[in-house]
């Protein structure tokens, strides 16, 4: 039976279709959102990844136009924020504002990119461990091994309560952090060939065939700043934490990728630092053992692996929360807005991204047949850059169409007049992101390194295609078949409060 207080409301079996509030502020929910961005995978990995495959300069300065784009974004998404209060943020934002058809083909999307996003790094993480086992202990372990680890470790976590994550994830941001303004500082102090030089902010070193392809691979290293909604039923005062961590969380990630990917560009000189990518995929960490030594650059590598675990944590959180509140709208069996007695965690959906991963491991360790620490990087690399670029398009696309949606939803409100500058910023961003996701689907080929007519330059892309298409036949289904539980696809616990004060309203016989 039910209690009328809130601190006795118990969220198993989803009694109150809620996830349990409180239970994590404004610092917590800071340091979940930007593990999920891994700061030191993306200056490690990330950038020089992407010097290496564009041949461009200038990706300290990509860094920054993306920077400006996601703010122009984050101002009519964290308005959003104020008025809806979904786990299912994007999916719930976009049936609000474009209806609920739009809402459920949101919700499968987001589910497949966020999931995919998760699968690829469990990739670069059993990669990382295996090659330090093979360089400190001279012993090869396959990559699968410590990546099944990881999955089972991940599942775990992902059952215990999230301020119980916030801590974990907290500590080892804080330190992945001060890892990188370490080396950050050493770059500066001990520059390349060419010195202090800001060429790399130059326009001019972003022209080019690699353009498309560089804002594909920086904007992967933004992705995680927008789950912070996610997080709005579990927050103490969501209409005001959660736009102020979007923000903050924007605003150092930008700053931070592109402060240190121009310190790389100093360290190893403008002219130099896309051969060096090319040649090495270690070349942070060789910039670093010549300047701070090989003591300092073991432990960059363990806390590398350590940040890859924070992401992967970060990832499942949200994937679970996703389907929690697709259970909780009908977009999925109702057995998934099940949640645990003591944390009110989303276990259901927990276990659901636990079982997806633990498959995508097998299916890429099974096609391997080479040591672990092999240097030709795969497929445990191909499960890392293909989830990842196949993941980072969906979140893409559903932040333009989010972009979209907040415009309509506060036309239809009436608050046009109100919310003018932040409409227009809205648009300004929707119009930048598709045309992001132009590119990316574009360019493909470039990213997968295939011939132009491969064709996984289209069935990769396609599965966010194959997403889209789900959900907007079982959105039109559901509309035909059951209207009224079409019409509550976004509305989450709403929904389900204001039929229960209804019920209870009720005359009795």
């Amino acid at each position: 039976m039910l209690t009328g207080s809130t601190s006795e409301i118990s969220t198993f079996k989803g009694e109150q279709r809620a996830l349990r509030a409180d239970r994590i502020g404004t610092p917590g929910l800071l340091l979940s959102v930007l593990a999920a961005t891994a700061p030191l995978m993306v200056v490690a990995g990330v950038v020089p990844t992407t010097f290496a495959a564009v041949g461009i300069v200038g990706v300290p300065l990509i860094f920054l136009i993306l920077g400006v784009v996601l703010v122009l974004f984050s101002f009519g998404y964290a308005e959003m924020s104020r008025h809806v209060h979904n786990a299912g943020a994007f999916y719930a934002y976009i049936a609000r504002g474009l209806g609920g058809t739009a809402g459920a083909a949101a919700s499968y999307v987001a589910l497949f990119s966020y999931s995919i996003l998760q699968m690829g790094i469990f990739g670069i993480f059993g990669f990382e461990i295996s090659s330090q086992i093979a360089q400190h202990w001279h012993h090869n372990v396959d990559w699968w091994w410590p990546a099944l680890g990881g999955v089972l470790l991940t599942g775990v976590f992902g059952a215990l309560k999230i301020d119980v994550n916030a801590r974990v994830l907290g500590v080892l941001l804080l330190v992945e952090t001060t890892l990188v303004v370490i080396f950050d500082i050493s770059f500066l102090s001990d520059a390349g060939p060419q010195g202090v030089s800001l060429h790399a902010f130059d326009p001019g070193t972003i022209g080019g065939a690699g353009f498309g392809t560089a804002l594909c691979f920086c904007i992967a290293g933004f992705t995680g700043f927008e789950q912070a909604p996610v997080y709005a039923e579990e927050t103490s005062r969501p209409q005001r934490v959660v736009a102020r961590v979007m923000f903050l969380a924007v605003g150092f990630a930008t700053l931070l990728f592109a402060f240190s990917a121009w310190a790389i560009t100093v360290a190893a000189g403008p002219a130099q630092v896309v051969g060096m990518a090319q040649k090495s995929p270690t070349m942070l960490f060789d910039l670093n053992q010549a300047r701070i030594g090989g003591t300092f650059t073991d432990v960059l590598n363990v806390f590398f692996i350590t940040g890859i675990f924070a992401s992967m944590l970060s990832f499942h959180n949200v994937v679970a929360r996703y389907a929690f509140a697709m259970g909780r709208d009908g977009l999925l069996p109702a057995a998934v807005s099940r949640t645990t007695r003591s944390g009110g965690a989303p276990v259901v959906g927990s276990l659901i991204q636990s079982t997806a991963a633990l498959i995508a491991v097998i299916c890429f360790a099974v096609t391997d047949d080479k040591p672990g620490g092999d240097p030709s990087f795969a497929p445990m690399m191909r499960l890392f850059t293909w989830a990842g670029n196949v993941g980072a398009l969906g979140v893409v696309l559903l932040m333009a169409a989010a972009s979209i949606a907040v415009i309509a939803f506060f036309v239809k409100r009436g608050a046009a007049r109100v919310q003018a500058w932040r409409l227009a910023t809205s648009g300004l961003a929707a119009a930048a992101l598709l045309a992001i996701a132009f590119y990316a689907v574009k360019d493909f080929r470039v990213l997968l390194g295939a011939d132009p007519g491969h064709g996984l330059r289209w069935i990769l892309p396609g599965i966010i295609g194959l997403a889209l298409l789900i959900g907007l036949v079982y959105g039109l289904v559901l509309h035909s078949k059951n209207p009224a539980a079409h019409a509550r696809i976004g509305l989450g616990n709403e929904a389900f409060q204001l039929d229960k004060a209804a019920t209870a309203a009720e005359p009795t016989a």
